[in-house]
């Protein structure tokens, strides 16, 4: 786990958006694995601008999204589907039939669909690239506290703190889902590579869990640490809490010599 503290929420973007670029140089059909939120949402901005420069195509790019609200028409302003095409997909040349939402229909079995939506992703040879963020009860996708370290898509309950950190997005008589479809932990850790990107003070208690807790089911991300290569983006209000902040910074400096001597350690 690669703990990379960053001036602001734009250098994190910024970052964020360095690696993912040189992934997709370097394997024009990559396999991502895509996230919603507030925080993605300024990457995306930046992978926009980098694209319109013409020095990326998303031509061949395939992406997975996290999760989807269970419930909600696909078509719905809500829908994480729409959220992603207005932030990011309809500003880039991907192919929108290569971009999967685990959108499970009216009536369909979420069993049924999220053991699909696994097969499909296997089917595309795994995620190269996987982009997360984290709530503030730690979170990843909507794997919420006390979910198991082994699951894999399905539906999950929202919990009472991630409804009330959502509610700002649904108008007061708008319906708001208490269910969705999430990629399981297991899932996620699949991935060949992670970055998780995180900022402001919101989410300083979350982050310091996730790296220097204990690896527990009531903090889902703590899981990361079990994956051998992460990338964790900070911005110095979320990284507050850190105990071992000038280590962090002393390892990413040695980490940034020796990439710069022989490249990455993990190419895909």
């Amino acid at each position: 786990m690669e703990i990379v503290i960053l001036k602001n929420a734009d250098a994190v973007a910024k970052k964020g958006a360095q690696l993912l670029t040189e992934l997709i140089r370097q394997k024009s059909n990559a396999i991502l694995g895509l996230a919603t939120g507030r925080t993605p949402i300024a990457l995306y901005e930046q992978l926009i601008g980098i694209y319109r420069t013409g020095e990326i195509s998303f031509a061949e790019v395939s992406t997975f999204n996290l999760d989807e609200y269970l419930g909600i028409d696909e078509d719905d302003d809500q829908s994480y589907r729409a959220f992603m095409n207005a932030a990011f997909f309809d500003h880039i040349d991907i192919d929108i039939r290569n971009t999967y939402m685990p959108f499970c229909k009216e009536g369909e079995n979420p069993r049924t669909f999220g053991l699909g939506f696994e097969n499909e992703i296997l089917c595309h040879g795994g995620i190269d690239l996987q982009i997360l963020g984290i709530g503030g009860n730690g979170h990843i996708g909507f794997n919420e506290p006390a979910s198991s370290l082994k699951s894999r898509t399905r539906v999950k309950a929202l919990t009472q703190r991630t409804l009330q950190d959502n509610k700002h997005l649904f108008d007061e008589n708008e319906h708001q889902p208490r269910l969705a479809m999430t990629m399981g932990i297991a899932t996620i850790l699949d991935a060949r590579k992670i970055i998780l990107l995180a900022t402001g003070s919101g989410k300083a208690e979350a982050v310091q869990k996730m790296v220097e807790g204990p690896l527990s089911s009531m903090c889902p991300a703590s899981a990361l640490q079990l994956h051998q290569h992460v990338s964790i983006l900070l911005d110095e209000k979320a990284a507050a809490k850190l105990q071992n902040q000038e280590y962090y910074l002393w390892v990413y400096e040695q980490n940034e010599t020796l990439r710069k001597q022989f490249g990455s350690f993990y190419n895909i």
